[in-house]
Protein backbone atom coordinates (compact mmCIF):
# COMPACT_ATOMS: atom_id res chain seq x y z
CA UNK A 1 0.00 0.00 0.00
CA UNK A 2 1.17 3.49 -0.73
CA UNK A 3 1.95 4.55 2.93
CA UNK A 4 2.74 8.60 1.62
CA UNK A 5 2.16 10.93 3.61
CA UNK A 6 0.20 13.30 1.66
CA UNK A 7 -1.02 10.26 0.04
CA UNK A 8 -5.05 9.18 0.39
CA UNK A 9 -6.41 5.72 -0.44
CA UNK A 10 -9.89 5.86 -1.88
CA UNK A 11 -12.12 2.91 -0.88
CA UNK A 12 -16.07 2.20 -2.49
CA UNK A 13 -18.13 0.38 -1.07
CA UNK A 14 -21.39 1.27 -3.20
CA UNK A 15 -21.93 -1.97 -4.21
CA UNK A 16 -21.82 -3.42 -1.09
CA UNK A 17 -22.95 -1.18 1.86
CA UNK A 18 -24.52 1.21 -0.42
CA UNK A 19 -26.99 -1.33 -1.60
CA UNK A 20 -28.37 -1.67 2.02
CA UNK A 21 -29.80 2.12 1.55
CA UNK A 22 -33.57 2.44 0.84
CA UNK A 23 -34.73 2.02 -2.37
CA UNK A 24 -30.92 1.44 -3.85
CA UNK A 25 -30.61 -1.69 -5.85
CA UNK A 26 -28.09 -2.97 -8.70
CA UNK A 27 -28.18 -4.90 -11.35
CA UNK A 28 -24.94 -7.82 -11.49
CA UNK A 29 -24.51 -5.85 -15.20
CA UNK A 30 -25.14 -2.37 -13.40
CA UNK A 31 -22.56 -3.24 -10.65
CA UNK A 32 -20.41 -4.23 -13.84
CA UNK A 33 -20.24 -1.16 -15.66
CA UNK A 34 -20.08 0.68 -12.26
CA UNK A 35 -16.77 -1.02 -10.92
CA UNK A 36 -15.45 0.13 -14.71
CA UNK A 37 -16.61 3.13 -14.19
CA UNK A 38 -14.81 3.67 -10.65
CA UNK A 39 -11.98 2.11 -12.16
CA UNK A 40 -11.41 4.83 -14.94
CA UNK A 41 -11.96 7.70 -12.61
CA UNK A 42 -9.05 6.60 -10.36
CA UNK A 43 -10.76 5.06 -7.36
CA UNK A 44 -8.03 2.51 -5.38
CA UNK A 45 -10.69 -0.23 -4.24
CA UNK A 46 -13.84 -1.27 -5.35
CA UNK A 47 -15.67 -3.80 -2.43
CA UNK A 48 -18.05 -5.69 -4.87
CA UNK A 49 -19.96 -7.39 -2.32
CA UNK A 50 -20.33 -10.24 0.33
CA UNK A 51 -19.68 -13.71 -1.47
CA UNK A 52 -22.46 -16.26 -0.36
CA UNK A 53 -25.31 -13.33 0.96
CA UNK A 54 -27.11 -13.53 -2.40
CA UNK A 55 -27.03 -14.76 -5.80
CA UNK A 56 -25.95 -11.22 -7.65
CA UNK A 57 -23.20 -10.46 -5.17
CA UNK A 58 -21.87 -14.51 -5.95
CA UNK A 59 -22.31 -13.96 -9.94
CA UNK A 60 -20.75 -10.12 -9.74
CA UNK A 61 -17.74 -12.11 -8.57
CA UNK A 62 -17.81 -15.01 -10.99
CA UNK A 63 -18.13 -11.96 -13.98
CA UNK A 64 -15.67 -9.83 -12.65
CA UNK A 65 -12.73 -12.07 -12.73
CA UNK A 66 -12.70 -12.10 -16.53
CA UNK A 67 -12.22 -8.27 -16.34
CA UNK A 68 -8.67 -6.27 -16.66
CA UNK A 69 -9.02 -3.11 -14.06
CA UNK A 70 -6.68 -0.20 -14.94
CA UNK A 71 -5.96 0.57 -11.53
CA UNK A 72 -8.59 -0.46 -9.28
CA UNK A 73 -8.34 -3.95 -7.03
CA UNK A 74 -11.68 -5.09 -6.51
CA UNK A 75 -12.38 -6.55 -2.71
CA UNK A 76 -14.79 -9.15 -1.33
CA UNK A 77 -15.87 -8.45 2.06
CA UNK A 78 -17.10 -10.88 4.66
CA UNK A 79 -16.06 -11.66 8.99
CA UNK A 80 -13.80 -13.53 10.56
CA UNK A 81 -14.05 -17.52 11.41
CA UNK A 82 -17.14 -18.11 13.26
CA UNK A 83 -16.49 -19.03 17.25
CA UNK A 84 -15.15 -21.80 18.39
CA UNK A 85 -14.65 -22.66 14.38
CA UNK A 86 -10.85 -23.53 12.76
CA UNK A 87 -11.13 -20.87 10.40
CA UNK A 88 -9.88 -23.57 7.52
CA UNK A 89 -13.26 -25.31 8.28
CA UNK A 90 -15.52 -21.87 8.22
CA UNK A 91 -17.53 -22.04 4.97
CA UNK A 92 -18.09 -18.49 5.13
CA UNK A 93 -14.25 -17.76 5.18
CA UNK A 94 -14.08 -20.18 2.27
CA UNK A 95 -16.53 -17.93 0.19
CA UNK A 96 -14.28 -14.90 0.71
CA UNK A 97 -10.93 -16.90 -1.23
CA UNK A 98 -13.46 -18.53 -3.69
CA UNK A 99 -14.60 -15.14 -4.80
CA UNK A 100 -10.78 -14.92 -6.19
CA UNK A 101 -10.62 -10.97 -5.93
CA UNK A 102 -7.03 -9.36 -5.29
CA UNK A 103 -8.37 -7.75 -1.69
CA UNK A 104 -10.29 -9.06 1.03
CA UNK A 105 -12.03 -6.59 3.92
CA UNK A 106 -13.21 -8.48 6.71
CA UNK A 107 -14.58 -6.74 9.80
CA UNK A 108 -14.34 -7.95 13.60
CA UNK A 109 -15.96 -6.89 16.51
CA UNK A 110 -14.35 -4.42 18.64
CA UNK A 111 -16.53 -3.56 21.15
CA UNK A 112 -17.03 -5.80 24.61
CA UNK A 113 -20.71 -5.80 24.53
CA UNK A 114 -20.87 -6.90 21.49
CA UNK A 115 -18.32 -9.79 22.13
CA UNK A 116 -20.62 -10.64 24.88
CA UNK A 117 -24.02 -10.22 24.33
CA UNK A 118 -23.87 -10.57 20.82
CA UNK A 119 -21.66 -13.20 19.39
CA UNK A 120 -21.65 -15.16 22.51
CA UNK A 121 -17.96 -15.53 23.44
CA UNK A 122 -15.00 -14.42 25.22
CA UNK A 123 -12.50 -11.63 24.68
CA UNK A 124 -9.78 -13.96 24.48
CA UNK A 125 -11.37 -15.71 21.66
CA UNK A 126 -12.73 -12.77 19.47
CA UNK A 127 -9.30 -11.76 19.43
CA UNK A 128 -8.02 -15.33 18.13
CA UNK A 129 -10.87 -14.91 15.68
CA UNK A 130 -9.48 -11.94 14.05
CA UNK A 131 -5.93 -12.98 14.13
CA UNK A 132 -6.91 -16.05 12.72
CA UNK A 133 -8.82 -15.61 10.21
CA UNK A 134 -6.34 -12.14 8.87
CA UNK A 135 -3.44 -14.46 8.93
CA UNK A 136 -5.31 -17.25 7.28
CA UNK A 137 -6.40 -14.97 4.31
CA UNK A 138 -2.50 -13.38 4.09
CA UNK A 139 -1.78 -16.50 4.08
CA UNK A 140 -3.39 -17.37 0.62
CA UNK A 141 -1.95 -14.80 -1.22
CA UNK A 142 -5.07 -12.12 -0.24
CA UNK A 143 -4.32 -8.47 0.52
CA UNK A 144 -6.33 -7.72 3.57
CA UNK A 145 -8.03 -4.54 5.16
CA UNK A 146 -9.22 -5.20 8.20
CA UNK A 147 -12.55 -3.51 9.27
CA UNK A 148 -12.81 -2.41 12.99
CA UNK A 149 -16.77 -2.61 13.61
CA UNK A 150 -17.95 0.02 16.25
CA UNK A 151 -14.52 0.69 17.00
CA UNK A 152 -15.06 4.18 18.18
CA UNK A 153 -17.85 3.21 20.43
CA UNK A 154 -15.76 0.16 21.55
CA UNK A 155 -12.98 2.52 22.33
CA UNK A 156 -14.94 4.78 24.16
CA UNK A 157 -15.85 1.70 26.46
CA UNK A 158 -13.04 -0.23 26.62
CA UNK A 159 -9.93 1.87 25.28
CA UNK A 160 -6.72 -1.16 25.78
CA UNK A 161 -9.53 -3.69 24.60
CA UNK A 162 -10.34 -1.55 21.28
CA UNK A 163 -6.25 -1.43 20.48
CA UNK A 164 -5.58 -5.48 21.28
CA UNK A 165 -8.39 -5.99 18.55
CA UNK A 166 -6.36 -3.86 15.92
CA UNK A 167 -3.25 -5.34 17.14
CA UNK A 168 -4.99 -8.69 16.42
CA UNK A 169 -5.17 -7.83 12.69
CA UNK A 170 -1.80 -6.24 12.64
CA UNK A 171 -0.75 -9.40 14.03
CA UNK A 172 -2.09 -11.30 11.41
CA UNK A 173 -0.60 -9.32 8.82
CA UNK A 174 -3.56 -6.46 7.35
CA UNK A 175 -2.63 -3.77 5.14
CA UNK A 176 -4.96 -1.63 6.49
CA UNK A 177 -6.54 -1.11 10.12
CA UNK A 178 -9.87 0.39 9.30
CA UNK A 179 -11.49 2.13 11.89
CA UNK A 180 -15.31 2.42 11.98
CA UNK A 181 -17.96 4.72 13.00
CA UNK A 182 -20.55 1.66 12.69
CA UNK A 183 -23.37 4.02 15.00
CA UNK A 184 -22.94 7.45 13.50
CA UNK A 185 -22.77 9.12 16.48
CA UNK A 186 -19.16 9.93 17.12
CA UNK A 187 -18.05 13.64 17.63
CA UNK A 188 -15.84 15.46 15.93
CA UNK A 189 -13.28 15.84 19.54
CA UNK A 190 -13.65 12.02 20.30
CA UNK A 191 -12.61 11.28 16.88
CA UNK A 192 -9.91 13.38 15.94
CA UNK A 193 -8.48 12.30 19.41
CA UNK A 194 -9.05 8.26 18.88
CA UNK A 195 -7.57 8.48 15.44
CA UNK A 196 -4.53 10.13 16.72
CA UNK A 197 -3.77 7.65 19.70
CA UNK A 198 -4.50 5.05 17.24
CA UNK A 199 -2.24 6.13 14.23
CA UNK A 200 0.38 6.96 17.41
CA UNK A 201 0.15 3.15 18.59
CA UNK A 202 0.72 1.52 14.94
CA UNK A 203 3.17 3.73 13.05
CA UNK A 204 3.64 2.70 9.79
CA UNK A 205 1.09 0.99 9.11
CA UNK A 206 -2.29 2.71 7.12
CA UNK A 207 -5.44 3.59 9.24
CA UNK A 208 -9.12 3.69 7.09
CA UNK A 209 -11.99 5.62 8.26
CA UNK A 210 -15.13 3.86 7.90
CA UNK A 211 -18.16 6.98 8.50
CA UNK A 212 -21.63 6.64 8.88
CA UNK A 213 -24.04 9.96 8.59
CA UNK A 214 -26.70 9.69 11.34
CA UNK A 215 -25.77 12.85 12.45
CA UNK A 216 -24.59 14.62 9.32
CA UNK A 217 -21.25 14.36 9.63
CA UNK A 218 -19.90 11.55 7.73
CA UNK A 219 -18.22 13.47 5.57
CA UNK A 220 -16.37 16.18 8.02
CA UNK A 221 -15.71 12.82 10.36
CA UNK A 222 -13.78 11.11 7.53
CA UNK A 223 -11.94 14.40 6.32
CA UNK A 224 -10.88 15.19 10.29
CA UNK A 225 -9.97 11.50 10.28
CA UNK A 226 -7.41 12.29 7.24
CA UNK A 227 -6.25 15.16 8.59
CA UNK A 228 -5.76 13.23 12.15
CA UNK A 229 -3.33 10.70 10.32
CA UNK A 230 -6.29 8.53 8.43
CA UNK A 231 -4.68 7.47 4.99
CA UNK A 232 -7.52 5.34 3.29
CA UNK A 233 -11.08 6.99 3.45
CA UNK A 234 -13.93 4.51 2.88
CA UNK A 235 -17.68 5.59 1.58
CA UNK A 236 -19.94 5.69 -1.22
CA UNK A 237 -20.77 7.43 -3.89
CA UNK A 238 -23.59 10.17 -3.47
CA UNK A 239 -23.83 8.95 0.17
CA UNK A 240 -26.01 5.66 -0.21
CA UNK A 241 -26.22 3.18 2.56
CA UNK A 242 -28.34 2.12 5.00
CA UNK A 243 -30.05 4.79 7.68
CA UNK A 244 -28.76 8.21 6.75
CA UNK A 245 -26.20 6.67 4.80
CA UNK A 246 -22.68 6.75 4.35
CA UNK A 247 -19.63 9.32 3.99
CA UNK A 248 -20.63 10.97 0.71
CA UNK A 249 -17.23 10.10 -1.22
CA UNK A 250 -18.53 12.92 -3.54
CA UNK A 251 -17.98 15.13 -1.26
CA UNK A 252 -15.13 13.61 0.34
CA UNK A 253 -12.87 13.24 -2.76
CA UNK A 254 -13.89 17.20 -3.74
CA UNK A 255 -12.71 18.19 -0.48
CA UNK A 256 -9.55 16.03 0.05
CA UNK A 257 -8.64 17.42 -3.59
CA UNK A 258 -9.33 21.10 -3.99
CA UNK A 259 -9.59 22.35 -0.06
CA UNK A 260 -7.05 20.20 1.48
CA UNK A 261 -4.27 19.26 -0.41
CA UNK A 262 -3.85 15.81 -0.14
CA UNK A 263 -2.48 13.53 -3.44
CA UNK A 264 -5.22 10.91 -4.89
CA UNK A 265 -4.85 8.66 -7.50
CA UNK A 266 -8.35 10.03 -9.02
CA UNK A 267 -6.99 13.59 -8.64
CA UNK A 268 -6.51 14.32 -12.41
CA UNK A 269 -9.94 13.03 -12.98
CA UNK A 270 -11.94 15.67 -10.34
CA UNK A 271 -13.41 17.37 -13.41
CA UNK A 272 -15.54 14.28 -14.17
CA UNK A 273 -16.73 13.92 -10.66
CA UNK A 274 -20.22 15.60 -11.65
CA UNK A 275 -21.02 13.00 -14.46
CA UNK A 276 -19.63 10.20 -11.93
CA UNK A 277 -22.12 11.20 -9.96
CA UNK A 278 -24.99 11.51 -12.19
CA UNK A 279 -23.83 8.65 -14.10
CA UNK A 280 -24.41 6.18 -10.58
CA UNK A 281 -27.73 7.80 -9.62
CA UNK A 282 -28.68 6.99 -12.94
CA UNK A 283 -27.66 3.39 -12.36
CA UNK A 284 -29.82 3.16 -9.09
CA UNK A 285 -32.79 5.17 -10.90
CA UNK A 286 -32.61 7.68 -8.12
CA UNK A 287 -33.08 11.39 -8.77
CA UNK A 288 -29.59 13.38 -7.99
CA UNK A 289 -29.86 16.10 -4.77
CA UNK A 290 -29.61 19.13 -6.65
CA UNK A 291 -28.60 20.30 -3.36
CA UNK A 292 -25.12 17.75 -3.38
CA UNK A 293 -22.19 20.11 -2.87
CA UNK A 294 -19.48 20.70 -5.56
CA UNK A 295 -21.84 18.49 -8.13
CA UNK A 296 -25.50 19.16 -7.65
CA UNK A 297 -27.64 21.11 -10.37
CA UNK A 298 -27.53 24.01 -7.30
CA UNK A 299 -24.27 23.78 -6.42
CA UNK A 300 -23.50 27.05 -8.14
CA UNK A 301 -26.74 28.35 -8.89
CA UNK A 302 -28.05 32.11 -7.76
CA UNK A 303 -31.01 33.71 -7.09
CA UNK A 304 -30.74 36.70 -5.33
CA UNK A 305 -30.64 39.97 -7.01
CA UNK A 306 -27.46 41.15 -5.24
CA UNK A 307 -26.07 37.40 -5.37
CA UNK A 308 -26.48 37.66 -9.17
CA UNK A 309 -24.82 40.78 -9.30
CA UNK A 310 -21.91 40.39 -7.42
CA UNK A 311 -21.57 37.11 -9.12
CA UNK A 312 -21.39 38.64 -12.67
CA UNK A 313 -18.73 40.88 -11.89
CA UNK A 314 -16.48 38.28 -9.84
CA UNK A 315 -17.54 34.80 -9.70
CA UNK A 316 -15.33 33.93 -6.60
CA UNK A 317 -16.98 36.12 -4.94
CA UNK A 318 -20.00 34.09 -4.11
CA UNK A 319 -18.33 30.21 -5.63
CA UNK A 320 -15.97 29.07 -3.35
CA UNK A 321 -14.40 27.01 -6.34
CA UNK A 322 -14.78 27.60 -10.20
CA UNK A 323 -17.72 25.17 -11.27
CA UNK A 324 -16.25 23.59 -14.29
CA UNK A 325 -13.31 22.21 -12.00
CA UNK A 326 -15.86 19.33 -10.80
CA UNK A 327 -17.62 19.16 -14.21
CA UNK A 328 -20.54 21.81 -13.18
CA UNK A 329 -21.69 25.42 -14.18
CA UNK A 330 -23.12 28.11 -12.78
CA UNK A 331 -26.60 28.79 -12.98
CA UNK A 332 -28.77 32.20 -12.97
CA UNK A 333 -32.19 31.63 -10.74
CA UNK A 334 -35.19 33.94 -12.23
CA UNK A 335 -37.69 34.57 -9.60
CA UNK A 336 -39.76 37.47 -8.11
CA UNK A 337 -36.53 38.60 -6.72
CA UNK A 338 -34.16 38.73 -9.64
CA UNK A 339 -33.23 42.36 -10.98
CA UNK A 340 -31.81 43.32 -14.10
CA UNK A 341 -28.39 41.85 -13.29
CA UNK A 342 -30.30 38.43 -13.09
CA UNK A 343 -32.02 38.65 -16.26
CA UNK A 344 -28.83 39.95 -17.88
CA UNK A 345 -26.91 37.01 -16.93
CA UNK A 346 -29.57 34.38 -17.04
CA UNK A 347 -29.83 35.03 -20.79
CA UNK A 348 -26.10 35.24 -21.94
CA UNK A 349 -26.40 31.54 -20.07
CA UNK A 350 -28.94 30.95 -22.74
CA UNK A 351 -27.51 33.08 -25.71
CA UNK A 352 -29.58 36.47 -25.81
CA UNK A 353 -28.10 39.33 -25.20
CA UNK A 354 -29.63 41.79 -23.29
CA UNK A 355 -29.69 45.75 -22.11
CA UNK A 356 -29.63 45.69 -18.31
CA UNK A 357 -30.92 49.57 -17.50
CA UNK A 358 -34.26 49.86 -20.28
CA UNK A 359 -37.70 50.25 -19.85
CA UNK A 360 -37.93 47.05 -21.72
CA UNK A 361 -35.94 45.67 -18.85
CA UNK A 362 -38.44 46.73 -16.21
CA UNK A 363 -41.10 45.70 -17.79
CA UNK A 364 -39.83 41.77 -18.16
CA UNK A 365 -38.75 42.24 -14.28
CA UNK A 366 -42.59 43.41 -13.73
CA UNK A 367 -44.04 40.78 -15.36
CA UNK A 368 -41.87 38.06 -14.13
CA UNK A 369 -42.91 38.89 -10.60
CA UNK A 370 -46.76 39.21 -11.68
CA UNK A 371 -45.92 35.21 -13.23
CA UNK A 372 -44.61 34.29 -9.89
CA UNK A 373 -47.43 35.84 -7.86
CA UNK A 374 -49.58 33.70 -10.02
CA UNK A 375 -47.84 30.30 -9.26
CA UNK A 376 -45.49 29.94 -12.12
CA UNK A 377 -42.10 28.86 -11.04
CA UNK A 378 -39.19 28.97 -13.65
CA UNK A 379 -35.73 28.09 -11.31
CA UNK A 380 -36.25 24.47 -12.69
CA UNK A 381 -37.78 25.66 -16.50
CA UNK A 382 -35.10 27.01 -18.21
CA UNK A 383 -36.55 26.43 -21.92
CA UNK A 384 -40.10 28.23 -20.29
CA UNK A 385 -38.02 30.95 -19.50
CA UNK A 386 -36.21 30.96 -22.72
CA UNK A 387 -39.49 30.83 -24.40
CA UNK A 388 -40.66 33.72 -22.03
CA UNK A 389 -36.83 35.67 -22.72
CA UNK A 390 -37.13 35.77 -26.62
CA UNK A 391 -40.83 36.66 -26.67
CA UNK A 392 -40.67 39.91 -24.84
CA UNK A 393 -37.22 40.89 -26.15
CA UNK A 394 -37.36 39.85 -29.37
CA UNK A 395 -39.42 39.46 -32.16
CA UNK A 396 -40.11 35.52 -32.81
CA UNK A 397 -43.03 36.09 -34.92
CA UNK A 398 -45.88 33.72 -34.54
CA UNK A 399 -44.98 30.38 -34.73
CA UNK A 400 -47.77 29.18 -33.79
CA UNK A 401 -50.72 30.65 -32.39
CA UNK A 402 -53.82 28.87 -30.63
CA UNK A 403 -57.32 29.34 -31.82
CA UNK A 404 -59.28 26.83 -29.64
CA UNK A 405 -58.98 23.83 -28.01
CA UNK A 406 -61.35 21.12 -26.11
CA UNK A 407 -60.40 18.28 -24.28
CA UNK A 408 -62.90 15.38 -23.18
CA UNK A 409 -63.12 12.11 -21.54
CA UNK A 410 -65.06 8.98 -22.23
CA UNK A 411 -64.97 6.25 -20.10
CA UNK A 412 -66.81 2.54 -21.45
CA UNK A 413 -69.33 1.72 -18.96
CA UNK A 414 -68.58 -1.86 -20.68
CA UNK A 415 -65.12 -2.44 -20.93
CA UNK A 416 -64.09 0.23 -17.75
CA UNK A 417 -61.65 1.59 -21.09
CA UNK A 418 -60.88 5.23 -20.46
CA UNK A 419 -60.39 7.68 -23.57
CA UNK A 420 -59.22 10.92 -23.70
CA UNK A 421 -59.81 12.87 -27.04
CA UNK A 422 -58.02 16.15 -27.54
CA UNK A 423 -59.13 18.47 -30.81
CA UNK A 424 -56.99 21.40 -31.37
CA UNK A 425 -57.66 24.56 -33.53
CA UNK A 426 -53.97 26.43 -34.30
CA UNK A 427 -53.05 29.05 -36.49
CA UNK A 428 -50.12 28.52 -38.67
CA UNK A 429 -48.53 30.58 -41.55
CA UNK A 430 -51.81 31.90 -42.15
CA UNK A 431 -53.58 28.92 -42.33
CA UNK A 432 -55.93 27.58 -39.26
CA UNK A 433 -54.95 23.68 -38.93
CA UNK A 434 -58.13 22.06 -37.13
CA UNK A 435 -56.07 18.54 -35.50
CA UNK A 436 -58.04 15.67 -33.10
CA UNK A 437 -55.99 12.88 -31.90
CA UNK A 438 -56.71 10.36 -28.49
CA UNK A 439 -54.86 8.97 -25.86
CA UNK A 440 -54.97 7.30 -22.68
CA UNK A 441 -55.32 10.59 -20.57
CA UNK A 442 -56.23 14.04 -21.49
CA UNK A 443 -52.60 15.87 -21.67
CA UNK A 444 -51.22 13.10 -23.80
CA UNK A 445 -54.41 13.56 -26.23
CA UNK A 446 -53.40 17.60 -25.87
CA UNK A 447 -49.93 16.95 -26.69
CA UNK A 448 -50.50 14.46 -29.63
CA UNK A 449 -52.98 16.72 -31.11
CA UNK A 450 -50.87 19.60 -30.85
CA UNK A 451 -47.97 17.44 -32.47
CA UNK A 452 -50.13 16.51 -35.27
CA UNK A 453 -51.07 19.99 -35.45
CA UNK A 454 -47.63 21.68 -36.15
CA UNK A 455 -46.16 18.87 -38.23
CA UNK A 456 -46.62 19.96 -41.32
CA UNK A 457 -44.78 22.88 -40.71
CA UNK A 458 -42.17 21.64 -38.28
CA UNK A 459 -41.43 18.40 -39.22
CA UNK A 460 -39.09 17.62 -36.59
CA UNK A 461 -41.62 17.93 -33.58
CA UNK A 462 -42.61 14.06 -34.39
CA UNK A 463 -38.90 13.02 -32.46
CA UNK A 464 -40.29 15.70 -29.92
CA UNK A 465 -41.49 13.09 -26.78
CA UNK A 466 -42.97 13.84 -23.24
CA UNK A 467 -40.30 12.26 -20.80
CA UNK A 468 -41.55 13.02 -17.38
CA UNK A 469 -44.70 14.93 -16.13
CA UNK A 470 -45.29 16.57 -12.54
CA UNK A 471 -48.09 18.31 -10.75
CA UNK A 472 -47.52 20.02 -7.53
CA UNK A 473 -50.51 21.75 -5.54
CA UNK A 474 -49.76 25.61 -4.45
CA UNK A 475 -52.82 26.14 -2.36
CA UNK A 476 -52.88 23.70 0.63
CA UNK A 477 -56.31 23.38 1.94
CA UNK A 478 -58.01 24.82 -1.18
CA UNK A 479 -58.98 20.66 -2.25
CA UNK A 480 -59.97 20.49 -5.95
CA UNK A 481 -60.14 24.71 -6.42
CA UNK A 482 -55.78 24.80 -5.91
CA UNK A 483 -53.37 26.64 -8.08
CA UNK A 484 -51.67 23.65 -9.68
CA UNK A 485 -47.84 23.90 -11.20
CA UNK A 486 -46.97 21.48 -13.96
CA UNK A 487 -43.58 20.65 -14.66
CA UNK A 488 -43.27 18.49 -17.73
CA UNK A 489 -39.84 17.15 -19.25
CA UNK A 490 -39.61 16.58 -23.18
CA UNK A 491 -36.36 15.40 -25.05
CA UNK A 492 -35.94 15.12 -28.79
CA UNK A 493 -33.29 12.42 -28.20
CA UNK A 494 -30.46 14.43 -28.33
CA UNK A 495 -31.28 17.01 -25.58
CA UNK A 496 -33.75 17.58 -22.61
CA UNK A 497 -35.35 20.88 -21.61
CA UNK A 498 -38.33 21.46 -18.32
CA UNK A 499 -41.25 23.81 -19.31
CA UNK A 500 -44.04 24.45 -16.72
CA UNK A 501 -47.31 26.14 -16.83
CA UNK A 502 -49.67 27.57 -13.50
CA UNK A 503 -53.29 27.83 -12.97
CA UNK A 504 -56.29 26.55 -11.21
CA UNK A 505 -56.99 24.47 -14.19
CA UNK A 506 -54.64 21.62 -14.54
CA UNK A 507 -55.42 21.10 -18.40
CA UNK A 508 -54.46 24.56 -18.90
CA UNK A 509 -51.45 24.67 -16.69
CA UNK A 510 -50.60 21.55 -18.95
CA UNK A 511 -51.65 22.88 -22.32
CA UNK A 512 -48.63 25.90 -21.14
CA UNK A 513 -46.69 23.71 -20.48
CA UNK A 514 -46.90 21.43 -23.53
CA UNK A 515 -47.02 25.07 -25.70
CA UNK A 516 -43.44 26.01 -24.31
CA UNK A 517 -41.93 22.54 -24.79
CA UNK A 518 -42.89 22.91 -28.65
CA UNK A 519 -41.94 26.49 -29.26
CA UNK A 520 -38.17 25.60 -27.18
CA UNK A 521 -37.99 22.86 -29.77
CA UNK A 522 -39.02 24.82 -33.08
CA UNK A 523 -36.98 28.01 -31.77
CA UNK A 524 -34.18 26.07 -31.07
CA UNK A 525 -34.48 24.17 -34.53
CA UNK A 526 -34.23 27.68 -35.98
CA UNK A 527 -31.52 28.57 -34.60
CA UNK A 528 -29.84 25.53 -35.91
CA UNK A 529 -31.10 26.24 -39.75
Amino acid sequence: MNTAKTSVLVYDTTLRDGTQGEGVSFSVSAKLELAKRLDSFGIDYIEGGWPGSNPRDMAFFEQVRDYKFRHAKVAAFGSTRRANTPVDQDSQVRMLLDAQTPVVTIFGKTWLLHVTEVLHTTPEENLAMIEDTVRYLCENGREVVYDAEHFFDGYADNPAYALDTLAAAARGGAGCLTLCDTNGGTMPERLVQTVRSVVGRFPGLPVGMHCHNDCGMGVALSLLGVEAGARMVQGTMNGYGERTGNANLVTVMGNLALKMGFDMNCAANIKGLRKLSLFVDDLANINPDSKQPFVGASAFAHKGGVHANAAKKLARSYEHIEPETVGNRQRVLLSDMSGGSSVVMKAKELGIELEEKSQQMRDFLSMLKELEFKGYEYENADASMEVLLRRHFHDMGDLFKLVSYRVITEVDRKTDEIVSEATVKLMVNGEVHHTVAESNGPVGALDHALRKALTAAYPFLEKVKLLDYKVRILDKGMGTDSTVRVLILSSDGTRTWWTTGAGTNIIQSSYEAVRDSLLYAIMNQNAQA
